[in-house]
């Protein structure tokens, strides 16, 4: 963001996390791309509620919720939010057919405009921020995944597998403290999976389930 003067500001921004590139303001429509984390994008606006914005990334146009997009405001980085945007020169633009014929004549899903399109102002995201990373080496694979919410807690998640096994732990914290955790085995070798979990109040219960392939 160093980069960014004020003059440009109202425009130019960067992605937060690696976040979908979607072709309409909300979760329905379909991915165009992913924007990684810290990449520039530019901000052409946003609906009238300021919860998802029209960006660009690169030759690629599309819709990313607000709460992943950075602009300067004041010297520093700041979320982009309604109250930031007119500010820093983000207008209110509308979403139609016309964007949608615009800029997506080329997608598979481009004839299934009546599929995805809703005349109502989508709900605000509730994921904050996301990461995800797979490791593999010497016949084994480790992935982890982590997410904040906009209201606090997070989850965060780690899967390893080798040897035809998986091992996954996942925790959670609440927005006021309270902890959940799960773990689950599953084993190729004898087509089963097992599974513990354990509650905010330390209740705990354990399955186990066979599968065939």
């Amino acid at each position: 963001m160093a980069g960014i003067t004020a003059a440009s500001a109202s425009t130019v921004a960067v992605s937060r996390a690696n976040v979908n590139l979607r072709a309409g303001p909300a979760t329905s429509y379909p991915v165009v791309t992913v924007v990684p984390q810290g990449a520039s994008i530019v901000t052409h606006g946003c609906v009238n509620s300021y919860t998802w914005c029209d960006v660009a990334y690169g030759q690629l146009r599309g819709w990313v919720s607000a709460s992943y997009i950075q602009v300067v405001y004041k010297g520093g980085p700041v979320v982009l939010s309604a109250a930031v945007a007119p500010a820093v020169g983000v207008t209110v633009v509308t979403y139609d057919r016309v964007y949608w014929n615009t800029h997506y004549v080329a997608q598979p899903w481009y004839g299934s405009w009546s599929s995805y399109y809703r005349p109502y102002a989508p709900a605000a995201p509730r994921v904050e921020s996301y990461s995800r990373n797979v490791t593999c080496a010497d016949g084994s694979c480790t992935g982890t995944r982590a997410a904040t919410g906009i209201y606090g807690g997070s989850t965060s998640q780690t899967r390893n597998c080798a040897g035809g096994e998986c091992n996954a732990t996942r925790e959670t914290t609440g927005r006021y403290g309270n902890t959940a955790s799960r773990n689950r085995t599953c084993s190729a070798n004898d087509r089963s999976c097992n599974m513990t979990r354990s509650g905010p109040f330390g209740g705990t219960s354990t399955g186990t389930r066979t599968f065939n392939r």
